[in-house]
Parts: C-alpha cells; structure tokens; sequence
C-alpha cells in the first residue's frame, strides 16, 4: 500500500486506471528479483498474452505523465522537507548491480525553495 501523499498525488496526475497499473506494477517490483520488462510482463496479472502484457507495460512506463518533474521531484522533495532537517546528512542507497559501467554520479537538484547537492558513490560489498 502507498503512503496517503503519494496515492493523492499519483491519482491527480494518472487516470485511475493508470494508477492501479503503477500500484500493481510497485508490488511487482517488489517481489521480483529482477526488473526486467519480460519477467514483469510475464507475472503481470492481466490476462491477456505474455506479448501484449509487456507491450502494455512499455506503453504505460512510455507514458508523458511518468517524468521526473512532474511525478517523482514532488514525492521527493516531500520526503526529504517531511523527513530531514536543513543541513542533516542524507545517506541514500542504490542497488547498482545492473548499473555496469556508471561509477559515480553528482549533480544538484532543486527540489521545492531548497536546493539539494548529491553525489552518488559506488559502495562495494566484499564478496564471499
């Protein structure tokens, strides 16, 4: 289940059908060990073909409302004014696994009034 911002916010950019998708497709993620448009498209519960289920999901993941400005910034600019102070690090943790060559990324994000500086640095785990 979605936090009650995100479901508010998700629901007045996205049709309800839309939106169910996207809730669907979230628990998916959730349960897959890999994000791969085939293996979601094949446990996807819609009962249509393994085909037209993953041509759904790249129309639905191709859609002009899923971008960065308009869906994601807002849900991440609530987090960090609802949860962080000003001046408090944020430590942020991103499986890169799949990433291959990408090392290290930085930039700076506004996000609301408040701009926010990042730098992504690879973590490596010790392999057993």
């Amino acid at each position: 289940m979605l936090p009650l911002f995100y479901q508010t916010h998700l629901q007045q950019h996205l049709t309800r059908t839309q939106f169910l998708v996207l809730s669907i497709l979230l628990n998916l993620l959730q349960s897959e060990r890999q994000v791969k448009l085939e293996q979601l498209a094949r446990v996807f519960p819609y009962p249509i073909t393994a085909e037209s289920r993953r041509r759904k999901l790249q129309r639905f993941l191709d859609l002009p409302q899923l971008t960065l400005r308009q869906i994601w910034y807002p849900l991440i600019t609530y987090w960090l004014t609802t949860y962080c102070q000003v001046g408090q690090t944020l430590s942020i943790v991103i499986d890169r696994t799949q990433w291959g060559y990408i090392n290290l990324t930085s930039g700076k994000s506004g996000l609301g009034e408040e701009s926010y500086s990042f730098i992504l640095v690879p973590v490596t785990q010790a392999r057993k």
